[in-house]
């Protein structure tokens, strides 16, 4: 098995090269500076020249907020370009792997959502996401799909980075108290994406860690971990005017990924644990 990572740095990707270098893997790690996936001309000579039996899509635009004003990027990465490298996947006899969001729901079912629950997304952010999923559903072919949630890891592009920065310029910080999800390990998502890799599984899946918790029980969590002092003060998400729409709760249930591969993901708790022992 030979992989290609495309946004082979952010957090996600960062994870499967530890993880593949560890299991003595083969794997190219690309970028937007060594193929930009917008690019059908880019993505065709990158898989002609590596000749992969993967690939692992990482690349993702998931600025939340400015994706409000900048729909044409989060639409380009996230769905377009989606759409490229599964048709060159496809003709090329490449399995592909992508990630999606738990932003595709609206957070209004009041409990966890499974893969078959209508997708209703509130921002564009979400949109381009599910449109993602859509593409690769009528292109078809040899792929895989995971749903993710509040996705951390190695790099400055998550919530618990943020929660270090703030805790480090302020004694209290404000947290929204009322936005609920399903914290998720990169490292978790690159263990479990292998497995299923190794199992050829394909599909629609939901690979988050187990259990749920608020934003602002989770930066508790990590600043007790971390031994900060920093008192963390619960608000409403509506305190800090964001320009884009969250849902309250879009926790998703890991059970049907779980039961395929008879493993048990995770708990959020665990999965923070060994978080900051390896900060440390």
């Amino acid at each position: 098995m030979k992989i290609v990572i495309t946004g082979a740095n952010g957090q996600l990707g960062l994870a499967f090269r530890r993880l593949f270098a560890q299991k003595g893997i083969p794997f190219l790690n690309t970028d937007i500076a060594t193929c930009n996936i917008a690019k059908k001309d880019q993505v065709e000579t990158m898989l002609d020249a590596s000749r992969p039996s993967v690939l692992i899509n990482c690349a993702a635009y998931n600025q939340v907020d400015e994706a409000e004003d900048d729909r044409t990027a989060a639409f380009e990465v996230n769905a377009q370009a989606v759409a490229i490298l599964a048709r060159a996947c496809q003709s090329r006899g490449i399995k592909f792997v992508h990630y999606s969001s738990d932003y595709v729901f609206d957070g209004k079912k009041g409990s966890l959502y499974v893969e078959e629950d209508a997708a209703n997304p509130l921002n564009v952010y979400g949109l381009s996401k599910y449109e993602g999923e859509i593409a690769l559903r009528n292109i078809g072919g040899n792929h895989l799909v995971f749903r993710t949630s509040w996705v951390y890891g190695e790099g400055k592009q998550n919530f618990l980075y943020k929660v270090a920065q703030w805790a480090q310029k302020s004694s209290a910080i404000k947290v929204s108290d009322d936005e609920i999800s399903a914290p998720t390990s990169a490292d978790d998502i690159a263990a479990v994406t292998l497995k299923s890799l190794e199992r050829g599984l394909t599909g629609l899946y939901h690979l988050t860690g187990s259990g749920y918790v608020s934003r602002f029980e989770w930066a508790k969590a990590y600043l007790k971990a971390c031994g900060s002092a920093a008192q963390v003060i619960g608000v409403p998400m509506s305190f800090f005017s964001l320009k884009a729409l969250r849902p309250h709760f879009s926790a998703m249930s890991n059970q049907k990924i779980s039961n395929k591969l008879a493993i048990e993901i995770p708990s959020w708790q665990e999965a923070l644990e060994k978080y900051v022992r390896y900060q440390n």
